[in-house]
């Protein structure tokens, strides 16, 4: 257990976030399916990354990770196998859902497999569209959840439809896969998909390893089969996720805060986190450089958040501090994520004596003069560093478990503390 200080925050901060989290992991695959060797720039080494590398591993792919600012993998050009062991995927949704698919085309059984609460998350909608291209998976427990068992092999591709109201990660998992199809895939969303930003990361990324992904907004999308991502030099943007927990610290505490290097034409939706801060009241200044956030007195929002699920803890410790109610719609699927966020956001705010609520789908804050408290994380690393934020301005905030931090930003803490006078 870590004990926040309420020291006083300098008026003026600089902060470096690390790679994104996203990036990386999706980086990694296409760089692990590539015709030769990848030299990948900025990647986020955390444990969620390191488990993504690890499984790539077990599946025969050579990656040398010794360097702290570059990962070089060499790509065997879709020739995966099946190790002995099972691959451990912790916690990370992220790596189990995106390799299910990865799995699909290495040759042999796959034993995929996590913690106590992956053994909770579902994945069913993936498994369902995976047996629709012929892909023998099934879920062990037969619950639709992990641990999943996965023979892989040659995939002719075709026709898929998909179900992504949970996760847009079954998405991305299809399209990472498609040109390894003999005959391309087609895949249409019956459903969704919530988390729209993460999709043209995907994209984005196909693109980049020289793969064309033609679409029809967010209900179809086609790749041509046959295909093989290019081997090259790639690099990984800071991570908009992270830059948010510093605007919303200088939200809370009326300081100026700037997150260099990550800027408003990003493809990451969480960028569009400082936006929200402004209609609360903040003053955004966008430079070429990255984004400034300097706090102001705080109001209520009522907003949509289903493209940017991972800010809705940050947004809720913010509205604890506003005139009003904020209300967070469309977040049913935080439900499934590495805790139940909207059960704990509540459960936690109310510790600090904040009037907050959920229903099904949305999250409901208003405002007051939180008290001190004893923060339970539940595992996961955004409420850790969400409520961690809460302490800046508020005496007796302590955050338990604070290593699960590691998960995404092992350096959280230390950046944190170099915000203080």
């Amino acid at each position: 257990m870590i004990e926040i200080k309420a020291h006083r925050i300098k008026p003026r901060c600089e902060i470096n976030v690390p790679g994104s989290k996203s990036y990386t992991h999706r980086i990694l695959i296409a760089a692990a399916l590539s015709d030769g060797v990848c030299r990948i720039q900025n990647p986020l080494l955390s444990e969620d990354t390191l488990l993504t590398m690890q499984a790539l591993r077990q599946m025969g792919i050579p990656i040398d990770d010794k360097s702290p600012n570059q990962i070089v993998v060499s790509g065997q050009s879709g020739r995966l196998i099946a190790g002995a062991d099972p691959i451990y995927l912790g916690n990370s949704g992220t790596s189990m859902r995106l390799l299910t698919a990865v799995a699909a085309l290495g040759l042999g059984k796959h034993d995929l497999t996590g913690t106590e609460r992956m053994a909770e998350r579902p994945i069913q909608d993936l498994i369902e569209a995976l047996l629709q291209l012929g892909v023998r998976i099934r879920s062990v427990n037969q619950n639709g959840c992990p641990p999943l068992e996965i023979f892989g092999g040659v995939l002719q591709g075709g026709s898929v439809n998909i179900n992504c109201r949970a996760s847009s990660q079954y998405l991305s998992a299809l399209l990472l896969i498609a040109p390894y199809t003999t005959r391309g895939l087609e895949i249409r969303v019956t459903n969704g998909p919530v988390s729209r930003p993460y999709v043209d990361m995907t994209v984005e990324v196909m693109d980049e390893f020289g793969v064309p992904v033609v679409r029809q907004g967010y209900e179809r999308f086609n790749v041509n089969g046959d295909q093989t991502y290019q081997a090259g030099n790639y690099a990984v943007e800071c991570d908009g996720s992270q830059a948010g927990y510093f605007w919303a610290a200088a939200a809370i505490c009326g300081t100026r805060v700037k997150v260099n290097e990550v800027t408003a034409d990003s493809r990451q939706g969480d960028v569009g986190f400082a936006n929200l801060l402004a209609a609360m009241g903040c003053k955004v200044t966008v430079e070429p450089d990255g984004i400034t956030v300097a706090g102001r007195p705080l109001t209520a929002i009522d907003v949509n958040m289903g493209d940017t699920p991972d800010l809705v803890p940050t947004l809720a410790v913010v509205a604890a501090f506003a005139e009003g109610t904020t209300v967070i719609r469309n977040v049913s699927h935080l439900k499934a994520k590495e805790s139940d966020r909207l059960a704990a956001v509540v459960n936690e705010l109310i510790k600090l004596g904040i009037d907050a609520r959920c229903t099904d789908d949305e999250l409901i804050v208003t405002g007051g003069r939180p008290y001190g408290a004893e923060i339970e994380t539940y595992g996961d690393h955004r409420i850790a560093m969400s409520f961690a934020l809460a302490g800046l301005t508020t005496p007796g905030v302590y955050i338990r478990d604070e290593n699960c931090v590691e998960k995404s930003f092992p350096g959280f803490w230390k950046v944190l503390d170099g915000m203080y006078r």
